[in-house]
């Protein structure tokens, strides 16, 4: 195994998604405390199911596999990580939670969040059901209302507005299991929805209103934002292969043979063929395949009218239909259909644009994709959370419980304007 060297300064994203098992590993370099990417991996994955695993064996070997590489890539043995969840079984609610935070004069620190967030996720829930995730929107502290960062201010009493984030609790340990088979660590799981808008959005995005949509391999995640808060989840149960699926049973040929079709010729938008739709070509080892471009256009177009209009009934269940100045953003393997943010652009009424990460030192040419947005924000979201629970354990928190969180805020302005 490899040495361990200053632990506390990495970070592992752990991406398990249907199709592949993702690793990034970076850290802050000093002394310029610039992001800094030292590993890269990536493995093929057949143990998953739309988001949901249903082999632990072969989820576990695919991991394992996936670290072993990014061990060897970055010298840094990795033993915890924050991991990806995925599904339709995903579901997001809002919640209240308030507390008494103690005698006039307190001023409010990182444990006084923590136990409101707490007390937010105090809710009727199924026995089946788990909380993985909790994000504030906003504060009230003795009446003062929609406070987005109380730390350090004085009150008694503490509310918080946020959007709670459930899921199937057998498909929670199902991952918890798979990572406990390679003696991985759960730092913490996250929605690869929020990972991927965590890698990609910048503040002044998330303020003006913007829509994230992460288009998996069987799944597309969505993450509404306003006013700098989240405001609506949702997991769609369909993604890159059900166009795959369908041109495979439109042209009547195998699937990898479709994928290539997929890959190589389809587009989301038929105008950007330019008067030179024809045949389209695919070459499989010595047989080539040869297809109308016409039909394909069709297939693709009928499953993506799909997607895009249950992404609209989304946004009309929540109001926000046509009205997000900050438009779209995709990411996930399927942002990389050509011509998918012009199509988003007129399906929705929305600007539109493909994100990837960016603003990164060191091994970047894997991750400038918008199939890594989702892994290097759990690296990104680890990172956060690693510093903010270093330094509140080294400061008083009654006095000084404010800087952890301007340490993990200032690290995400820093992120947000390499992006932009």
């Amino acid at each position: 195994m490899l040495d361990m060297q200053e632990t506390s300064r990495y970070a592992v994203g752990l991406d398990i998604g249907t199709s592949k098992v993702r690793v990034v590993v970076g850290h802050l370099e000093e002394p310029t405390q610039s992001p800094t990417i030292v590993g890269v991996a990536s493995e093929p994955n057949i143990g998953m199911r739309k988001g949901t695993v249903v082999n632990l064996v072969n989820v576990a070997q695919a991991i394992d596999k996936a670290l072993e590489s990014a061990e060897r890539m970055s010298g840094h043995q990795i033993q915890h990580a924050t991991i990806s969840i995925n599904g339709s079984h995903i579901v997001g609610i809002s919640s209240k939670g308030v507390i008494a935070v103690g005698v006039s004069g307190h001023e409010i620190a990182l444990d006084d969040l923590e136990r409101v967030q707490e007390a937010a996720t105090v809710l009727q829930l199924p026995a089946n059901r788990e909380i993985v995730e909790v994000t504030p929107r906003s504060y009230q502290l003795d009446g003062q209302e929609n406070i987005k960062d109380p730390l350090g201010m004085t009150g008694v009493r503490l509310e918080v507005d946020a959007h709670v984030i459930t899921a199937l609790a057998p498909h929670v340990k199902n991952l918890e299991k798979v990572c406990e088979m390679t003696e991985t660590g759960v730092d913490n799981i996250m929605l690869s929805g929020l990972a991927a808008a965590r890698s990609v959005l910048d503040e002044k995005q998330m303020e003006n209103g913007v829509l994230l949509i992460d288009m998996g391999v069987s799944t597309t995640n969505l993450a509404v934002f306003d006013e700098g808060d989240l405001q609506h989840v949702a997991v769609l149960p369909v993604g890159g292969n059900n166009i795959t699926n369908d041109l495979a049973i439109g042209l009547k040929t195998e699937l990898d043979v479709a994928e290539q079709v997929k890959t190589q010729h389809a587009v989301a938008h038929s105008d950007l063929r330019r008067g030179h739709a024809g045949k389209a070509v695919v070459k499989i080892e010595d047989a080539e395949h040869i297809f109308e471009t016409s039909e394909i256009d069709m297939i693709v177009d009928a499953r993506l009218e799909e997607i895009f209009e249950q992404i609209n009934s989304e946004l009309k269940a929540i109001g926000r239909a046509a009205q997000l100045p900050g438009g779209v953003v995709l990411t996930g393997g399927g942002a990389e259909l050509k011509g998918i943010a012009d199509y988003a652009k007129q399906a929705l009424q929305l600007s539109a644009r493909v994100g990837q990460p960016t603003g990164y030192a060191g091994v970047v040419d894997q991750i400038y994709s918008p199939s890594y947005a989702v892994v290097t924000g759990l690296m990104l979201s680890n990172l956060l959370d690693g510093a903010q629970r270093e330094r509140s354990t080294e400061i008083d928190q009654s006095k000084n419980g404010g800087f952890a969180k301007r340490l993990s805020s200032g690290l995400l302005k820093m992120f947000s304007k390499n992006r932009s």
